[in-house]
């Protein structure tokens, strides 16, 4: 099919409207016991419902044909920066089901699951030799939450020493991810931003303006959300800890150094890991997550309990006597079948073959990063990580169209579009992280259909500004939708009286 004239997707039909009274989805046996009138029992409410009455084939195809239109990881190529959308390996999966694992009651007593805790300590043995860091903790349940985990126990490490009471202070670069600011204060914490230098990096003299006995922490995404390797990190950290401070790794981008370097030896005094993004487990639709924390020694007595711990014999333990403990981020041990599934994935590559996942995540960036340089420049003019931060500047001002009106062409091409506008400090910026997994063949797919796009741009601005024109719906008027979020479904005849 010639690429932007993809086939238009038909619209489907509400189920509500395959609706007909008095069809049923199966066939129940007749009861035997005394009949219950349902009305006088539950009143009017299954009739103020309207749910639709339809039968069993009606449903399978509908569900069927829905799940056709929409777009997934097994069906096409997610190019989202600082997402790392990508193929989660069925082998997992498999592992997952095994009823020892997913028939696991969370209220078993310790001693009748040493299979799970096998697994959670294994986890945390091989994220610990990945990271360098003493001790890992699975509890958090995403990233946003192994943040928050962190700076709580950076807040019980100055407590404990006596200077809780005036480090107030939480120092966040310009780049970073929008939870690390909002981690800060829901930890009851004073933001303030430090600038980025021209290269990329931390902007070292105003980091040192910065830094005196009130900050309680530098929060650094290493490499950056700009895709880039922070290149002063070492010395970053020694400045922050010769003013007290600790500072706190992003891990989620990750995927560009594990097996290569560990952030331990950075200088870092903890971090947290997103095990549904770097270690394959399913990323996406709320989850579930797991926000893995590591951390130095320093910082061990505070970690959360229960404490999943390996004896001198090897055997593995749970230890809750932990008296500056910060006390529970979530019930039980985390998300278990998460961790089962990290678990198959850290075996699958081992020692030996765990570095091939940052090569191939950042070869692939790079390659995308030089093949599109030509019509959308780099950022920053430096080798990526696992991703490349684009800019469609120059396009916007020659033709007045912008990254957002490129990433809509782009879904008539067959492709999910990239992040848009993010990091803020770059203008019209675009995204693009195509992760390890995805072959060569997929990204010059993908990097052709984006020159095609900015040739567009420049002799049919109008195709862009439609776009896109082959889904279901057009061009959404996004603002509205948020500032007047509708998502209920209502009979024909509520509109019109509503009206």
């Amino acid at each position: 099919m010639t690429p932007g004239r993809r086939k238009t997707v038909p619209v489907p039909r509400l189920i509500f409207e395959k609706s007909r009274e008095g069809r049923m989805g199966c066939n129940a046996p007749v009861a035997d016991t005394p009949e219950v009138d349902l009305k006088a029992a539950m009143g009017s409410l299954r009739a103020e419902l309207h749910l639709p009455e339809v039968g069993e084939l009606e449903v399978v195809r509908h569900f069927t044909n829905l799940s056709h239109v929409n777009y997934g990881i097994d069906t096409g190529f997610y190019p989202l920066g600082s997402c790392s959308m990508k193929y989660n390996p069925r082998v997992n999966e498999r592992t997952a089901s095994h009823p020892g694992f997913a028939r696991l009651h969370p209220m078993q007593p310790p001693a009748t699951i040493p299979g799970a805790l096998e697994i959670l300590a294994g986890v945390q043995d091989m994220l610990c030799a990945i990271t360098g860091f003493d001790h890992i903790t699975l509890q958090p349940l995403a990233g946003a939450h192994g943040e928050m985990a962190c700076l709580m126990l950076i807040k019980a490490y100055h407590d404990s020493r006596g200077e809780g009471g005036k480090r107030k202070v939480v120092l966040v670069p310009d780049s970073a991810h929008g939870t690390n600011p909002a981690s800060a204060a829901r930890c009851g914490y004073s933001v303030r931003s430090v600038p980025t230098d021209p290269d990329g990096n931390t902007d070292l003299a105003a980091l040192r303006e910065a830094l005196d006995d009130t900050v309680a922490a530098l929060m650094l995404t290493n490499p950056s959300t700009l895709g880039l390797f922070e290149a002063n990190i070492v010395e970053v950290c020694r400045m922050v800890h010769e003013a007290g401070g600790q500072v706190f790794c992003d891990g989620a981008n990750m995927n560009a150094m594990v097996g290569m370097t560990r952030p331990a030896d950075h200088g870092f005094d903890c971090m947290h890991l997103n095990l549904h993004k770097t270690f394959s487990t399913p990323h996406g639709g709320g989850g579930p997550g797991c926000g893995a924390i590591g951390l130095q020694k320093h910082l061990e007595a505070f970690v959360p309990t229960p404490v999943v711990r390996r004896r001198a014999d090897g055997s593995v333990e749970l230890d809750a006597h932990r008296p500056l403990s910060i006390g529970r981020v979530s019930a039980y041990y985390g998300q278990f079948l998460m961790e089962v599934r990290a678990y198959t994935y850290l075996r699958a590559f081992g020692r030996e073959k765990m570095a091939d996942i940052a090569r191939h995540a950042v070869l692939n960036a790079n390659y995308v990063m030089e093949r599109l340089r030509a019509v959308l420049p780099p950022a920053y003019d430096r080798p990526c990580m696992h991703e490349c931060v684009l800019t469609a500047e120059p396009i916007k001002k020659e033709t007045g169209l912008r990254a957002l009106d490129i990433s809509k062409r782009l879904i008539d091409y067959g492709f999910h579009p990239p992040t848009n506008y993010f990091p803020l400090i770059v203008h019209e910026a675009i995204m693009i992280e195509p992760t390890e997994t995805e072959t060569k063949e997929t990204l010059d797919a993908f990097c052709d259909a984006m020159i095609a796009i900015c040739a567009e741009a420049r002799s049919n601005p109008e195709l862009l500004r439609n776009a896109p024109t082959t889904q279901i719906v057009g061009r959404l008027d996004e603002t509205a939708a948020v500032k007047n979020l509708d998502v209920r479904w209502r009979p024909p005849a509520r509109h019109a009286v509503e009206a």
